[in-house]
């Protein structure tokens, strides 16, 4: 069962849109439409919308101990030095509480949605 979810949650996060294409958007927030659309995918695998307040979006991630949850750390640490995106976390215990925002664009974009698919799928397991 855990790997069905993870495959549904691995072809979930898969970029729809062509590589270039998402270079081309990712320093630009999302407009109101793509904004909907993304938060909607988002929420689906468990990610919150911090609207009005900010154009973020949150996630808390729970894993066995403190060693699982810093494994996982580095490798989204990784993951976001390669894509220049870093995300705002903590990190308590078990606990790792994720805040994505692309900052130098003022919201959410596509940078965004891009490395929260990858922490879900580091999450799981996966490598990206």
């Amino acid at each position: 069962m855990l790997a069905a979810r993870a495959n549904m949650i691995r072809a979930a996060t898969r970029a729809t849109v062509p590589r270039a294409a998402a270079r081309a958007f990712a320093t630009r927030t999302f407009d109101a439409a793509e904004r909907a659309a993304a938060v909607y995918e988002l929420a689906r695998r468990g990610w919150v919308d911090q609207a009005p307040e900010r154009d973020a979006v949150t996630k808390q991630y729970e894993f066995r101990d403190f060693d699982e949850a810093w494994g996982w750390m580095s490798r989204v640490a990784l993951e976001a030095g390669r894509s220049d995106h870093h995300p705002e976390w903590t990190n308590v215990y078990s606990t790792v509480t994720v805040t994505l925002a692309t900052h130098s664009a003022g919201g959410l974009s596509p940078k965004d949605t891009k490395l929260a698919a990858y922490c879900d799928r580091a999450a799981l397991g996966g490598m990206g």
